[in-house]
């Protein structure tokens, strides 16, 4: 499912319109992500948590050349999926 596939979803599961349902979602990615980058997390119960973890700088090989190369640390979003969601999706 793609953004638009899931405004349309959202429009017609919420009885809004697609402009509304365009502007609901957006809000939510832009809120997450401001939220997120303040370090705080976001949990939706029944359906996960967003958080932010840390990864370390490490050492790694480049695959064509096999040259050792430096990765820089960087911070990486992580979703947990709530016990509501994880039923549905399992059945």
């Amino acid at each position: 499912m793609n953004k638009s596939q899931l405004i349309d979803a959202i429009a017609t599961g919420a009885g809004l319109t697609k402009v509304q349902a365009k502007k609901a979602l957006e809000a939510f990615i832009d809120v997450t992500g401001k939220t997120l980058k303040a370090g705080d997390k976001i949990a939706l119960v029944g359906f996960g948590s967003f958080s932010v973890t840390k990864k370390p700088a490490r050492t790694g090989r480049n695959p064509r050349t096999g040259a050792t190369i430096k990765i820089a640390a960087k911070k990486v979003v992580k979703f947990k999926a709530g016990a509501e969601l994880n039923s549905v999706v399992g059945k």
